[in-house]
């Protein structure tokens, strides 16, 4: 049985993606050209919880093992050459 429900949130730039305290479960990453690169903090100004590269052009899909990663909040503080994230968590 799971722990919890899993949800998501569609983001298209940076910032709060406001859903308080959680668990990072997924990302899908729809990249433009150029050199795509995604970084999530633990809150506004929080230490760097996912720092990824991506080829551009291409859907993404990165699984996150175990338990997720844990944040006080969702901050998406690098989004280059990124047209949308969607975060799962719960």
């Amino acid at each position: 049985m799971a722990n919890s429900d899993v949800r998501s949130k569609r983001l298209t730039g940076t910032g709060s993606a406001a859903v308080g305290p959680a668990r990072i479960r997924q990302i899908q990453v729809f990249s433009a050209s150029g050199t795509p690169r995604l970084t999530i903090t633990n809150g506004n100004g929080g230490s760097t919880v996912l720092d990824l590269d991506f080829s551009a052009s291409a859907t993404h899909s990165v699984n996150i093992p175990d338990e997720g990663i844990r944040v006080s909040d969702i901050y998406v503080s690098v989004l280059t050459n990124i047209t949308a994230v969607t975060v799962f968590f719960s």
